[in-house]
């Protein structure tokens, strides 16, 4: 509606400007017509016609009026057909250049004229969008880029450490069992650290989750928390960590469950990975009618809103100590992000003193 009102402003805008100058030209057009005829020339002209033809001099003067009146109708149309092509030609033109400029210069304001303050505003709006998408992709290329470059670089250490206790278990012929033991368990630790930035290099190459197809089936929620917490008891032992669950036997809901874990198993290595020492984790699962509530609590560095409000950003990591150690690729808030509103669900996180939460809300369908 507001595109037809706009339209029609436009419209009119184009035609009383059109009517202005057609009036203009041809009232000058007319009068300088008059004035060729009954001014400078009144005289020569009517006497060389009275000697040419006088038949046609006395109609000329009795038929004067309608003579002039058909000859202010062919300049009107006539001025009418230019005024209205150039008028329709120059703001076609004056369209095009500025959507042009858009892709060319798009730091430079569109400035058109008054009565296209709609389209104006219009085109500096889809400006200022192609500008922010710019930065945005710039700014993930430069951080995926650089991301490849520190893991590039920290592949290096690990392979280097690997080659090296390997090459001492090979030519060393005389090693004590216990050195052999501890250079293999050394040269295992690397190849794991290996491995996990190998598949950090695969998830940033195929970072597309919005063409994956989505299996949804009956699961229960409850019981994948269980098994992930299981699968996580090494790392929460390793940092002395304990967790709390408060929820429901069972709590089902129709979703992708393999997806739905990668996204749980996330928050819950997060949390790990940035909680105090000698702490508890806690999860709460609530259910209604309409509504699957998850909270994963963990105690630890407060977060600034400036880290909250990009923490979902891929590639983006809260600590950038951790690149090398046992940091990931930034990429695990931002596929938990996607794979929440895979299933037409929302999560949000927040942090207040050293308490850190991230909150999921998932549509309640009977099962």
């Amino acid at each position: 509606m507001n595109d037809i009102k706009e339209f029609k402003s436009i419209k009119n805008a184009v035609a009383l400007k059109s009517i202005i100058e057609i009036t203009i030209y041809s009232i000058i057009s007319i009068l300088i017509l008059v004035m060729f005829i009954d001014g400078i020339f009144n005289d020569q002209l009517a006497e060389i016609v009275y000697e040419s033809n006088t038949l046609y001099y006395i109609f000329a003067v009795e038929a004067k009026p309608i003579i002039i009146l058909i000859a202010c109708f062919i300049i009107t149309v006539v001025v009418t057909f230019f005024v209205v092509r150039k008028n329709t030609n120059m703001l076609v033109v004056t369209i095009m250049k500025a959507i042009n400029n858009i892709s060319k210069e798009a730091e430079k304001e569109i400035k058109l004229p008054s009565y296209l303050a709609s389209i104006e505003n219009k085109l500096n709006n889809i400006r200022i969008e192609l500008i922010t998408n710019q930065n945005i992709a710039k700014e993930a290329e430069n951080k995926k880029n650089d991301l490849i470059m520190y893991m590039a670089h920290d592949l290096k250490t690990p392979l280097t450490s690997i080659i090296g206790y390997l090459s001492l278990l090979t030519e060393e012929k005389e090693i004590s069992k216990e050195l052999q033991e501890k250079y293999t368990k050394i040269a295992l630790e690397k190849s794991l650290r290996v491995e996990e930035l190998t598949n950090q290099f695969f998830e940033i190459t195929r970072y597309n989750l919005h063409d994956m197809p989505i299996n949804k089936k009956k699961i229960d929620l409850s019981f994948l928390l269980d098994q992930l917490l299981e699968e996580c008891y090494p790392m929460l032992q390793e940092k002395g960590l304990n967790y709390k669950v408060t929820k429901s036997e069972h709590v089902y809901f129709v979703g992708d469950g393999d997806k739905l874990a990668r996204a749980f198993g996330n928050l819950i290595k997060n949390a790990i990975n940035y909680s105090y020492e000698n702490t508890q984790i806690e999860i709460v699962l609530e259910q209604n009618e309409e509504k699957i509530n998850i909270t994963f609590k963990n105690k630890g560095e407060n977060i600034p809103k400036y880290k909250l409000d990009k923490i979902f950003d891929k590639f983006y990591r809260i600590d950038e100590s951790r690149a090398s150690n046992n940091g990931g690729a930034g990429l695990g808030l931002a596929i938990t992000k996607e794979i929440i509103e895979l299933h037409n669900g929302n999560i949000c996180a927040k942090s207040d003193s050293d308490l850190i939460e991230f909150h999921i809300e998932l549509n309640n369908k009977k099962v």
